[in-house]
């Protein structure tokens, strides 16, 4: 072999020599490159952690509303059935009343008829028209007494129908708050899934970056 094919030769090792460096080199992650993905991936982690951190306490005071809401469902329906058995009772005072007042109203018609019947027969001052009219007044006694008791019956009967509405419009509003917990409650725990996937991929993404490829 002559002295040009040795140069030539030379020549050619060295190129080959230089390229395999330039590519080892090339393969190398730049330090800090790698630093500055690995400083993000613990940044982007820390993040994760306080979203979740966030996300299940919102979750957990929903959940204390919820079970609020719950206990003011339950004593404003025990409130208001309560109000109808008031009003059921309110309503049977209410008939019984005025089938004794108008029962005291047929024997006042019946004391005055047989009063002008007595006066007719054996005079005004007789001892039958006196007995009339002392008849006469005790069922007028009773059939005002009667109307009291209706009267009451009627304000009774209005307050607890009142108290029943309140009752009924605090149980619609128990439910609204209900169900706005329940959709909010169900909204943190879509959002702590989404933290715990996100919260997975940087450590994964860490660990990647840390190994260098």
């Amino acid at each position: 072999m002559n002295a040009e094919g040795v140069v030539r030769r030379g020549v050619l090792a060295i190129a080959f020599a230089g390229l395999l460096a330039g590519g080892a080199y090339a393969q190398s992650p730049d330090p800090s490159s790698q630093q500055q993905d690995i400083k993000n991936d613990k940044k982007d982690i820390r993040s994760d952690e306080k979203d979740l951190a966030k996300d299940r306490a919102d979750r957990n005071a929903d959940q204390r509303d919820i079970n609020k809401d719950k206990r003011d469902l339950a004593a404003d329906r025990k409130d208001r059935n309560q109000d109808q058995r008031d009003i059921n009772h309110d309503r049977r005072d209410l008939n019984k009343d005025r089938a004794d007042r108008n029962k005291d109203q047929r024997d006042i018609n019946k004391d005055k008829t047989q009063l002008a019947s007595d006066v007719n027969k054996y005079g005004a001052n007789s001892s039958q028209a006196k007995t009339d009219r002392k008849d006469l007044h005790a069922d007028r006694v009773e059939r005002n007494k009667d109307q009291k008791d209706i009267n009451h019956d009627r304000k009774d009967l209005a307050k607890d129908r009142a108290d029943r509405n309140a009752d009924q419009r605090d149980i619609n509003k128990d439910k609204r708050d209900l169900h706005a917990d329940r959709k909010d409650r169900n909204q943190d725990q879509k959002d702590i899934h989404k933290d715990k996937k996100d919260l997975h991929k940087d450590r994964k993404d860490l660990r990647h970056d840390r190994r260098g490829h």
